[in-house]
């Protein structure tokens, strides 16, 4: 194995945990490790997949916008991510990926209840850029569109 193939399992390798620091952010609520996620000056482009459920939902730039909109309104659901098929295309410093995304949601202290029915399952997909930052890579931009849902979209507002 050359040294260029060994550093490209390594990039992917630190790209997907950028990818996982971002779901896990979201679903348990961690500030921090969300943030870690993200460039300064990222973009998260969540209007295709809302539009598609009926939601109303801005494009979020920078950082400190995603944060201030996503943790308060998706970190205190019962929400788990799951990040699967992950694609990506290293050049340098940056990187172009593709994954999907199953994000189940519950409202808050829900999900482990055996009765419930209000829920919100998507299926997303997932097409972003990333800039590699010293060590670690980082999100600066995500579109996310939905390939399918089921459920209650109201689930997701924060007032849901």
């Amino acid at each position: 194995m050359n040294d260029d193939t060994l550093q490209l399992i390594v990039d992917r390798a630190a790209i997907a945990d950028a990818l996982h620091r971002y779901a896990a952010g979201l679903d348990h609520g961690d500030a921090d490790l969300f943030i870690s996620s993200l460039t300064e000056d990222a973009t998260v482009d969540l209007t295709p997949a809302t539009t598609k459920i009926g939601l109303e939902f801005p494009v979020l730039t920078p950082r400190k916008t995603v944060v201030e909109a996503l943790i308060p309104t998706v970190g205190p659901l019962d929400t788990s991510h799951v990040i699967s098929n992950i694609r990506t295309t290293v050049d340098g410093d940056t990187a172009k990926l593709s994954c999907y995304a199953m994000a189940q949601h519950f409202p808050a202290g829900e999900g482990p209840k055996p009765e419930r029915t209000r829920q919100a399952l998507m299926m997303n997909r997932y097409d972003a850029d990333l800039v590699r930052d010293g060590e670690v890579w980082r999100i600066s931009r995500l579109t996310i569109d939905s390939a399918w849902f089921s459920g209650d979209p109201s689930v997701l507002l924060p007032d849901g």
